[in-house]
C-alpha cells in the first residue's frame, strides 16, 4: 500500500474514533445519530456543485447503502446507550472481519486461509476476554446490539467499496450516500413516531451536528477513497485500527477505565481484524 494511502487510512480510523466518542459521550444517542447523519448531509448538499456526478452504475449501490447505514446508525446508538466506548465500540468494529469471512463461506463458498482463520480465532478471543473482563458493567441488549451492527459494518464495506470504484468519484459518491441516510433516516424517525422537531433542536445540536457531520464525512470520504487506491480487504483491516484509538479516547476523555486485560483483549481484536485480511 502506498505510504499516502496509508496515511489517509489510519487518519481516517482517528477520526472515525473521535466522532464515535462525541456520540458515546450525548445524553441522548438517537438525537444525536439524527444530527450527526443530518449534518454530514448538509455538508455534502453543499459540496455537490463543486463536484461531478456518480456514474450511472454505483446508483444501485447507494441507494442499499443509504438503507444499511439507516440501520447501522440505529444500532450505534443503541449499542452506545448501556456499554463503554471501549468495550462497544471494539465489538464492532472486530467482529465485522469474522461475519464477513463466516459468509464468504455460508453464501459464496469461499473458504478462507489459515492465516484467515487465526484472525478469526484472535478476534473471537479478544471479544470473549472484553466481555469477561466487562462483566456486570454491561447489558446482554447493548452487546446484542452491538455484534448486530458488525454485521451491518461488513455488509456496507462491500457495497460502498465496490460502489465508490463504479462510480469514478468517491468523494461524490460518499456525499450522495449521507444525503439519502439523512433522508431515509428522517423517513425512519417518522415512522417510529419520534418527534423530528424535539430531535433536531437543543443546546448541543450545532456542535453534534457539525463536528460529528464533519468527521462522520471526512472519515468515510477518505476510506472510500483509499478503496479506489488499493484493495477492499487492505483498506477495511487497517481502518480497525480505530479500536486503539476508540479505547484511548475511552480512557482520556470519557474517564473509562482499561485494566491490563481489557488492553489485551483490545490487541487482540486489532490484531485479528489485520490478520484476517492482510494474510
Amino acid at each position: 500500500m502506498p505510504l499516502d494511502v496509508l496515511l489517509v487510512v489510519l487518519l481516517a480510523a482517528l477520526v472515525h474514533a473521535l466522532w464515535n466518542a462525541l456520540l458515546r459521550s450525548a445524553t441522548d444517542k438517537i438525537q444525536s445519530s439524527l444530527l450527526i447523519v443530518c449534518g454530514a448531509a448538509v455538508l455534502s448538499l453543499l459540496l455537490l456543485p463543486f463536484i461531478p456526478a456518480p456514474d450511472a452504475a454505483s446508483w444501485p449501490y447507494l441507494l442499499a447503502s443509504g438503507l444499511i447505514h439507516v440501520g447501522y446508525y440505529t444500532l450505534l446508538a443503541l449499542s452506545y446507550r448501556n456499554s463503554a466506548l471501549s468495550i462497544a465500540y471494539p465489538v464492532m468494529r472486530g467482529t465485522a472481519p469474522v461475519i464477513t469471512a463466516l459468509s464468504a463461506v455460508l453464501v459464496l463458498n469461499e473458504f478462507p486461509s489459515s492465516g484467515a482463520w487465526l484472525g478469526i480465532a484472535l478476534i473471537c478471543l479478544g471479544v470473549l476476554l472484553l466481555a469477561g473482563t466487562a462483566w456486570g458493567q454491561w447489558q446482554t441488549a447493548s452487546i446484542s446490539f452491538a455484534l448486530g451492527n458488525a454485521a451491518v459494518i461488513a455488509a456496507y464495506t462491500l457495497i460502498d467499496g465496490q460502489g465508490a470504484r463504479l462510480s469514478g468519484q468517491p468523494l461524490s459518491y460518499t456525499a450522495w450516500v449521507f444525503i439519502l441516510t439523512a433522508v431515509f433516516m428522517l423517513v425512519y424517525i417518522r415512522l417510529k413516531r419520534y418527534s423530528i422537531r424535539t430531535l433536531l433542536v437543543g443546546p448541543p445540536i450545532w456542535r453534534t451536528a457539525g463536528l460529528g457531520g464533519l468527521g462522520t464525512l471526512a472519515a468515510y470520504s477518505m476510506v472510500l477513497w483509499a478503496m479506489t487506491h488499493a484493495p477492499i480487504a487492505t483498506v477495511a483491516a487497517l481502518r480497525e485500527t480505530s479500536i486503539v484509538f476508540a479505547a484511548l479516547l475511552g480512557v482520556l476523555f470519557l474517564h473509562e477505565h482499561l485494566s491490563r486485560w481489557r488492553w489485551l483483549a483490545v490487541a487482540l481484536v486489532c490484531a485479528g481484524a489485520m490478520v484476517i485480511k492482510l494474510i
